[in-house]
């Protein structure tokens, strides 16, 4: 949804584990741009917040199990200077799927040339290619008009998801909500199994682990 106007709740930032508990990562974005289209907001690079991520992560998660898999990428990540945030957003979307192996094909919502607002704006982006069904977040049942989705002739799902507990390295009770990067660290390529709701074998994992 790279054309719709840029949300502050969470297009900017995320959730990671840090030796007192949680804490965000936030990408800081001009403010004058903060009614701005996703694709047009630009990040405000005077302040150093490429060197504070890095710093945090590999405080937080040096030690954690498969941290040596990722921290290449994400050090030349924070090595360049990116100026739009939805260019650094979509990148590690696409290199968080290639590394989960979710093979699907991604859009931009600008391709499509959709219009209209609020609920008509997400038909006309299902009717645009062609879906039948529209998977939703839980919490926008309380504004989206259902029933022009069903006049349309479009099914609406809600997401019932509940996090799979994994071991985490730096908490012994389990904190959900955080970025994929704390599951990718701690779990590795075992990952996917997670995220689709099965547990690990102990024996399994170690062996993972070791090779």
């Amino acid at each position: 949804m790279d054309d719709v106007q840029y949300d502050k709740r969470f297009t900017n930032r995320n959730k990671i584990m840090a030796t007192q508990g949680w804490t965000w990562l936030t990408i800081p974005i001009n403010k004058d741009h903060k009614f701005l289209p996703n694709m047009l907001v630009e990040i405000n690079n005077e302040l150093l917040w490429r060197q504070n991520h890095w710093k945090k992560i590999y405080h937080s998660y040096a030690n954690a199990p498969f941290f040596h898999l990722y921290k290449s990428y994400f050090e030349n990540l924070y090595e360049k200077e990116w100026k739009f945030l939805f260019d650094i957003d979509f990148k590690t979307l696409k290199k968080t799927l290639e590394w989960l192996d979710i093979k699907i094909e991604i859009i931009k919502e600008s391709e499509l040339k959709v219009n209209g607002k609020a609920t008509e704006r997400l038909v006309n982006v299902c009717k645009s290619i062609g879906a039948d069904t529209y998977v939703s977040g839980r919490g926008s049942a309380e504004y989206m008009d259902e029933k022009f989705f069903q006049r349309n002739g479009i099914k609406i799902e809600y997401q019932n998801y509940s996090p799979t507990p994994y071991t985490q390295y730096l908490s012994d009770s389990f904190i959900s909500d955080l970025s994929i990067i704390d599951l990718l660290f701690n779990v590795g390529p075992d990952s996917m199994k997670i995220i689709n709701g099965n547990d690990l074998d102990v024996s399994e994992s170690i062996i993972t682990s070791i090779s």
